[in-house]
């Protein structure tokens, strides 16, 4: 009941003031407080912002294989799920041996959504997604010279 008596008499204009004025200060000092600490957390996160250069670049590995069997060609599958870009060189392989790597190793690089170009006769690039191909090389040699024989 107490309360109800100082706000009707606090409505009415009897009361005293001071103790709204002591409120008053006390927000607004807890105010200033708040605007300062804000202030402060802002300069931390600037102070501790991690600086980072947008031109550097990782260095790329590029990956040489001259398989000898079939067995390699896990080999070389797993240096393109690291995305490294891969060059075999076949011209050294059995023709038959030759088409089973390049077949294997093309599903891999397919399902990696990556790409392949023919370099040279038998020496093939296979690179991941995250490495563009551009250029094409034209050869004398026919398409029907490829490093497997026709399967007609």
């Amino acid at each position: 009941m107490p309360k109800f008596m100082d706000k009707v008499i606090e409505i009415m204009g009897f009361g005293d003031e001071e103790p709204d004025m002591e409120r008053e200060i006390e927000m607004e000092r807890e105010e200033e407080k708040e605007v300062v600490s804000r202030d402060e957390m802002r300069l931390n996160r600037r102070n501790s912002a991690q600086v980072v250069s947008i031109h550097s670049q990782k260095q790329m590995r590029v990956v040489v294989f001259e398989p000898k069997s079939f067995e390699d060609s896990q080999n070389i599958a797993d240096q393109l799920k690291n995305r490294r870009p891969v060059i075999v060189n076949l011209e050294n392989a059995e023709k038959v041996l030759a088409k089973r790597i390049v077949d294997f190793i093309s599903g891999t690089t397919y399902a990696l959504n990556g790409n392949m170009q023919k370099v040279g006769n038998g020496i093939f690039l296979f690179v991941p997604n995250n490495v563009d191909i551009s250029g094409e090389i034209r050869s004398a040699v026919s398409e029907r010279t490829i490093i497997w024989p026709n399967s007609n």
